[in-house]
C-alpha cells in the first residue's frame, strides 16, 4: 500500500510536469506576453533574410574599437529588423543576420563595403575647390582623399561621428516658405568632432552665394564623401557650436533615411570589407522548416513504437521520457535564445535518437540482471547503475565533438553544435534521472512482474576477432575505393571533392518554381544566367524541390551585386514569374573557403586528440583510446568514400556530418569497451583475452543493432521528407552511423586485442 501511494505521487509529479510543458506552449500560442514555439529565434534559412560577413581591413584590429564596430552595427542594422544580430567572428570579422526581410538586395547595396566617410570642405581655405558641381544636385571630388586631407580640407572622419538618424517634422502653418513634412538627418557628434565642426562651421558661414564666380558657390558648403563618391553637400548658414547638426533639403523620406544609413556605415571606427553574404526567401524557410519537422515527428514516433514492441513497459516508460526531453529541449532554446536553423533543426532530431541509446543500454543491463536470476527491483537498480559509465563516458565523447564543432565552425553549423550539445547534457539526465524516476513510478504503481520488463536470453557468444582479416579487407576495399574516387574525380572535373561554394568560392542562386511542369530546361536559365553575369554558369536541376541551382565561381559581389542580383530576379521574374520569395542568393569569398577546407581537417584531427586523452584518462589504458581513435578515423575515410564516389556536395555540413559521425562512432566503441573492462575485472582464469572480447561485442550486439535502427529510423525520415540541403547532410551521415555501428562491432574490439598482444601489455 505505502508504494501505491508513492507510486501515485509520481504519476501526479509525471502528470504535473507534462501538463506545465503542454500549458507553457499553449499559453504561448494563445498570449503573446508567455513564450512559446512561435517565439523561437529562427535562422535566415528557416525565416528567410539576409546575412553578410565582413572582414576589417587591419589584420589585427584592436578590440576596443572591434566591440564598438560591432555595436554601431547592430544599432544601425536594427533599423531593417528588430531581430537583426550583429557578431564577432574571430579576430577581424563581423557577421550581421538580417532575418525576415524582403528587400535583401537594398540593404545590401545600401551597406556595401563599410569604408569610411568624410566632410571635407567644399573650397579650402587656400581657395582650391575640392569638390565640383555636376549640376542636377550631383557633385563629385575634384581632388583625391589623400590630397584633401594633405591639405587640411577635412572636417571630420567617422571617428567624430556619434549617430545619424532619419526624422521629420511637420509645418503646416499658412505663410511659411515651405508646408508639409519636412525630411531630415539629425547628426550627433562626439566630442572630438564638436570642436572640428565648429571650426569649419565658423569658416563656411563667412562665404555667401554671390553668382559672380562658381568658386563663391563651393566655399559656403561641406561635401560628405562615403566611399569615394559625394554623397551630399550640404550649404551653411551659421556657425554651429553644438554636438548636434541637421542636414535638410528637398528630402523624400528614403533619401534621408539612405543618407542616415551611409553616415552612419562611414562612422565605424573600424573599415570593412565584405566578404560573403547569403539571401534567403522566407517561403523556402517555411517549407524547409515544415518539412523537417514533419519528419521528425514521425521518426519520433516510430522510435518510441519500436521502443514500446521491442521493451514492452520501459519502452512506453522512454517514450514518456522522451516527450518530456523534447519539451525541456524546446524550453532550453527558448531560455538561452538559441538561433533554430535547418541543421541546428537536424541536430535536435539526432540528439533524441541518440537519446534513446542512453535507455536502451539501462533497459539491456536490466534483462541481464533478471537473466541472473536477481529480483526485479534490484534489478532496475543495478541496471541504471551499470550503465552509468557508459552513458556518461559515451555522451562526453559526443560532446567534445560538439564543442570542437562550435570552435571551428560558423554561422548554421555553430547552431547545430549548440543544439547537439544541449540535446547531449539532456540526453544524459532523460536516460538516468526522467527516465528512472518514470520506472519507479510504474514499478510502484503494480508493474512490478517480470513479465513487463522481459528478460535476456543467454548470450550466444559469436567469434568476431577470429574474421578481423575479412573485416580490415572490408573497409580497405571501401577506403580504396574513396581513393580512386578522388583521383577520378580529380581527373574529370579538376577537384577531388564535389566542393560546394563554402569550400571554393563564388555565387549561388537557387531558384524554386511552383510545380515541375513550369521548371525551364537547363539550357534556357543557361543563357539567362550567361547574360546577366557575363560567363556560363554551371546550371543543376533539383527535381525533388521543383528547383534549379545556377552555380558560378565568379564573385557577384566583386561586380555589383545589387545590379546583377536585381537584373537576374527581373528576368525570372518577368519570364517565368518566379517572385524574391522563391530565389536565394549566396556569395562566398575564396578566402572564407580556404579557411572551410582548413576547419575540416582541424576539426577532425582536434576532437580525435581531445577523445584520446579522455579514453586515456577515464580507461587508464593507451590501447582503449588508440583503438577507439583509429576506428573512427575509419569511419570518417568511409565517409570520405561516398562523398568522392557519389559526387556528393562538400559543402560547410560536412564538417558537420564528420564531427558527428566521429562523436556518434566513438560512443558506440565506448559502449563496448566499457562491457570489455567490466569483463576483465570479472574473468575467471578459463577465459583467454580473445574470449573476453567476443563475449563483450556479443553481450552489447542487441544494444548495437537497437541504437543504430533507432537512430538510423529519424535520419532516414530526414532522408525521405527533409529539403534538399539537409538531405545531402543526411545520406552521408546516414551512412557514417552504418558504419560506427559496424566498426565498434567487428574492428575496435579486434584493434584493442591486437595492441594488447603486441606490446604484451597485461589487460
Amino acid at each position: 500500500m505505502k508504494n501505491t501511494k508513492k507510486g501515485i505521487l509520481q504519476l501526479l509529479a509525471i502528470i504535473l510536469v507534462i501538463a506545465l510543458i503542454g500549458g507553457f506552449f499553449i499559453a504561448g500560442v494563445k498570449y503573446e506576453k508567455v513564450p512559446g514555439i512561435k517565439d523561437l529565434s529562427l535562422g535566415l534559412d528557416l525565416d528567410g533574410g539576409l546575412s553578410i560577413t565582413y572582414e576589417t581591413a587591419q589584420d589585427n584590429p584592436d578590440g576596443d574599437k572591434l566591440d564598438m564596430t560591432v555595436y554601431r552595427m547592430q544599432k544601425r542594422v536594427e533599423n531593417y529588423s528588430s531581430e537583426a544580430q550583429v557578431y564577432k567572428q574571430g579576430k577581424n570579422r563581423i557577421c550581421v543576420d538580417i532575418p525576415g526581410v524582403d528587400n535583401a538586395e537594398k540593404i545590401l547595396a545600401e551597406l556595401g563595403n563599410s569604408g569610411n566617410v568624410y566632410f571635407v570642405l567644399g573650397c579650402g581655405e587656400s581657395g582650391v575647390n575640392n569638390i565640383v558641381d555636376k549640376g542636377e544636385g550631383k557633385f563629385e571630388l575634384a581632388r583625391s582623399m589623400e590630397e584633401i586631407i594633405k591639405a587640411g580640407d577635412l572636417v571630420l572622419d567617422g571617428a567624430d561621428i556619434d549617430d545619424a538618424e532619419a526624422q521629420y517634422s511637420q509645418n503646416n502653418q499658412a505663410g511659411q516658405a515651405t508646408q508639409g513634412t519636412q525630411y531630415f538627418v539629425n547628426l550627433k557628434l562626439k566630442s572630438s568632432g564638436t570642436s572640428k565642426f565648429y571650426k569649419a562651421t565658423q569658416y563656411c558661414s563667412k562665404y555667401y552665394y554671390t553668382g559672380s564666380s562658381s568658386a563663391d558657390y563651393y566655399k559656403r558648403f561641406l561635401a560628405i564623401v562615403y566611399d569615394g563618391e559625394v554623397i551630399s553637400a550640404p550649404g551653411c548658414e551659421e556657425p554651429i557650436n553644438s554636438d548636434t547638426a541637421t542636414i535638410s533639403g528637398s528630402f523624400t523620406y528614403e533619401e534621408v533615411k539612405t543618407l542616415a544609413t551611409t553616415i552612419k556605415i562611414g562612422a565605424l571606427p573600424l573599415e570593412l570589407h565584405q566578404l560573403q553574404y547569403s539571401i534567403v526567401g522566407a517561403k523556402l524557410g517555411s517549407n524547409a522548416l515544415n518539412t523537417i519537422l514533419f519528419a521528425g515527428l514521425i521518426g519520433l514516433a516510430l522510435v518510441v513504437l519500436f521502443m514500446i514492441i521491442f521493451y514492452k513497459l520501459p519502452g512506453w516508460c522512454a517514450g514518456i521520457s522522451l516527450a518530456i526531453y523534447t519539451g525541456i529541449m524546446v524550453g532550453c532554446l527558448l531560455l538561452f535564445d538559441v538561433t533554430l536553423t535547418l541543421p541546428g533543426i537536424a541536430g535536435i532530431i539526432l540528439s533524441i535518437g541518440m537519446a534513446v541509446d542512453g535507455n536502451i543500454i539501462i533497459f539491456t543491463r536490466i534483462r541481464e540482471e533478471l537473466r541472473a536470476g536477481k529480483i526485479l527491483r534490484s534489478s532496475i537498480k543495478l541496471g541504471f547503475d551499470k550503465a552509468t559509465s557508459a552513458i556518461i563516458d559515451g555522451n562526453v565523447t559526443t560532446l567534445i565533438a560538439a564543442i570542437v564543432l562550435y570552435l571551428r565552425g560558423s554561422g548554421t553549423i555553430r547552431g547545430f553544435a549548440i543544439t547537439l550539445a544541449i540535446g547531449i547534457i539532456l540526453s544524459v539526465i532523460t536516460s538516468l534521472v526522467i527516465c528512472r524516476f518514470i520506472i519507479m513510478c510504474a514499478y510502484n504503481l503494480g508493474f512490478n512482474k517480470e513479465k513487463y520488463y522481459g528478460i535476456a536470453k543467454e548470450t550466444k557468444v559469436i567469434n568476431f576477432t577470429k574474421h578481423w582479416k575479412k573485416y580490415i579487407a572490408i573497409s580497405g576495399i571501401l577506403i580504396i575505393a574513396g581513393i580512386a574516387g578522388l583521383a577520378i574525380g580529380k581527373a574529370n572535373s579538376g577537384k577531388a571533392l564535389n566542393y560546394g561554394l563554402d569550400f571554393i568560392g563564388g555565387t549561388s542562386v537557387e531558384v524554386y518554381f511552383d510545380s515541375a511542369d513550369k521548371v525551364p530546361a537547363n539550357a534556357d536559365i543557361e543563357k539567362i544566367a550567361g547574360d546577366v553575369l557575363g560567363s556560363t554558369p554551371e546550371i543543376v536541376k533539383v527535381d525533388a524541390d521543383n528547383a534549379i541551382i545556377i552555380k558560378t565561381e565568379k564573385m557577384i559581389t566583386e561586380d555589383g551585386n545589387d545590379t546583377l542580383i536585381t537584373q537576374l530576379k527581373d528576368r525570372l521574374n518577368s519570364e517565368y514569374g518566379v517572385t524574391s520569395d522563391n530565389i536565394e542568393v549566396q556569395s562566398i569569398s575564396a578566402s572564407v573557403s580556404g579557411e572551410m577546407k582548413a576547419d575540416a581537417v582541424w576539426a577532425v584531427i582536434i576532437s580525435g586528440i581531445c577523445m584520446l586523452i579522455y579514453i586515456w584518462i577515464r580507461f587508464k589504458n593507451l590501447a582503449f583510446a588508440s583503438s577507439s581513435v583509429l576506428a573512427l578515423l575509419h569511419d570518417v575515410l568511409v565517409v570520405l568514400m561516398v562523398y568522392s564516389v557519389f559526387r556528393i556536395t562538400v559543402d560547410n555540413s560536412f564538417i558537420a556530418c564528420m564531427l558527428t559521425i566521429v562523436g556518434y562512432s566513438i560512443n558506440a566503441t565506448i559502449v563496448i569497451f566499457d562491457r570489455i573492462r567490466e569483463n576483465l575485472a570479472q574473468r575467471s582464469k578459463k577465459q583467454s583475452i580473445d574470449d573476453i572480447v567476443n563475449l563483450s561485442i556479443s553481450e552489447t550486439l542487441s544494444r548495437s543493432i537497437n541504437t543504430s535502427i533507432t537512430t538510423l529510423i529519424t535520419v532516414v525520415m530526414i532522408v525521405i521528407l527533409g529539403v534538399d540541403s539537409i538531405r545531402e547532410f543526411a545520406i552521408p551521415l546516414m551512412v557514417g552511423m552504418i558504419c560506427g555501428a559496424y566498426s565498434s562491432v567487428c574492428i575496435a574490439g579486434s584493434l584493442w586485442l591486437f595492441f594488447i598482444k603486441k606490446f604484451k601489455k597485461e589487460a
